[in-house]
């Protein structure tokens, strides 16, 4: 017994430095990555060998939501959340006064140097405090989306020449400077993982690719993965989605304005075409990531989450960019992998992607401010329920969702217009059942499960006083 004693606690002296030491922390952030661009989850039209092989190295949750937004740019509200931790309607109360935020220390990058990471930053940020002073190694900090290029803009129209060639270096946008910019995050998040292991402090690397944003460019060897041929059209596509003025997404919209309007089959395929060569390209850039992190020998106490601002349309209901409702724009891809994770596993609860900033801050150890709403996945990853009884979605005063036990109810407060889903029957949300007798009382049920939640968040926009019975 003494021997089997001693042999105990000298197993335990040897595993406990490494039990007790912090994880790294690697986060890989796209821009406008709608949940079904990867093939590993069953679409098979386009091609991510590298996020494929991530998802076979951690688990899938298959139901990661953005909360909303109080502005057109999207990605500015889904960044001010995942930053500073608050809710949709609280960050937009901080959202011009985030210094304030970053001068009390209570940042994500910060909370994490408080924890003991050495913390590194590059791409785009677009939060209105300075990345620099947040992170303690920066490169090439992309404000927001690339220069607007001109060429980019309603098309291609139907027998005339296309302006636009997205290989095209010499346009600009995503090429400016050179090199691309998904090649040159991944560079320097290569540069970041070779200083990170030179030192003896665990890492928090915060990669943010503006890929695949528009301009919606790559080299031409991706383009050509993805002839038109190739390229099959949405089931929910329309030439015109109904409600498309009273929603905010006219063609004025400039997202809406990327391609005609009513929508053609040429410009949905060709606008589909460039978006998959674009997240191919950038998926090879996270290949080169993932292989720098094994050949370091630093991937076993590594946790790497993939994960993107929002998602996106592309044809889908008549819309092309993400300021709606549905599922292609509010749901993102959410890949976790780490020490202990379940290889190739799907985890269906229902998530915010910001709930990776309360993830990483309780594998850092780190203090979690008390007004951060998101919450830790580790509790799922264990085995427990989603601690979202509902999913709230919001874009700006103009609409409004609830995700609930697979219903969803969108309303349209401007509109006056309610549109309800059953999510298991119809994922593509194609068959508005608002107007069914059958559905009434659910619908009942949903609108007021959306007003309550809509209260708590601190939502200003009355919907009992636009939706009565």
């Amino acid at each position: 017994m003494k021997c089997l004693a001693a042999l105990c606690l000298g197993l335990f002296a040897v595993a406990s430095p490494l039990s007790a030491a912090k994880p790294n922390v690697l986060f890989l952030f796209a821009d406008d990555f709608t949940y079904e661009a990867v093939r590993a989850f069953g679409h098979t039209d386009i091609d991510t060998p590298h996020l494929d092989r991530l998802a076979a190295r951690g688990t899938t949750f298959t139901r990661a939501y953005n909360m909303g937004s109080w502005s057109g740019a999207v990605c500015v509200a889904s960044r001010t959340m995942l930053v500073t931790g608050r809710s949709v309607w609280s960050a937009d109360s901080v959202y011009k006064t985030t210094d304030k935020e970053r001068q009390a220390g209570v940042l994500w990058p910060q909370l994490m140097k408080k924890a003991g990471y050495k913390t590194y930053m590059t791409g785009k940020w677009h939060v209105q405090t300075k990345a620099e002073q947040c992170f303690d190694i920066t490169r090439d900090i992309r404000g927001g989306m690339a220069k607007t290029v001109p060429q980019s803009y309603n098309r291609p129209l139907t027998g005339q020449p296309d302006p636009w060639n997205a290989a095209d270096k010499s346009l600009g946008g995503l090429w400016e400077g050179g090199k691309h910019w998904s090649e040159v995050a991944a560079d320097h998040t290569l540069d970041f993982l070779k200083d990170a292991k030179a030192g003896n402090e665990p890492f928090f690397i915060y990669a943010a690719f503006n890929a695949p944003h528009d301009p919606r460019q790559s080299p031409q060897e991706y383009l050509d993965l993805y002839p038109l041929s190739r390229m099959a059209m949405p089931k929910s596509f329309l030439p015109e989605y109904p409600h498309k003025d009273s929603i905010g997404c006219s063609h004025r919209l400039r997202d809406e304005n990327l391609a005609p309007m009513p929508r053609t089959e040429l410009a949905v395929k060709t606008h589909r075409r460039e978006y998959y060569a674009l997240i191919s390209h950038l998926d090879a850039q996270i290949g080169r990531i993932l292989d720098a992190l094994d050949a370091s020998g630093q991937a076993d106490n590594t946790w790497i989450f993939f994960t993107a601002d929002h998602g996106l349309a592309v044809g889908h209901h008549g819309l092309f960019g993400k300021q709606n409702m549905y599922d292609h724009s509010v749901r993102v891809p959410f890949l976790v992998a780490g020490p202990g994770v379940a290889k190739g596993a799907k985890n269906d609860a229902a998530i915010y992607l910001q709930d990776v900033m309360a993830t990483a801050l309780d594998l850092a150890g780190a203090e979690r401010p008390a007004h951060v709403f998101f919450q830790s996945l580790r509790p799922l990853l264990a085995g427990e329920k989603s601690r979202y009884e509902s999913v709230y979605g919001a874009y700006v005063e103009l609409q409004r969702a609830i995700t609930h036990e697979g219903w969803k109810l969108i309303a349209y407060p401007e509109a006056k217009v309610l549109r309800l889903y059953d999510l298991k029957a119809d994922p593509l949300e194609m068959t508005d059942l608002a107007a069914q007798s059958e559905h009434a009382a659910r619908k009942k049920d949903l609108l007021a499960r959306l007003v309550k939640l809509s209260a708590d968040l601190g939502d200003k926009v009355d919907l009992t006083a636009v939706f009565r019975d």
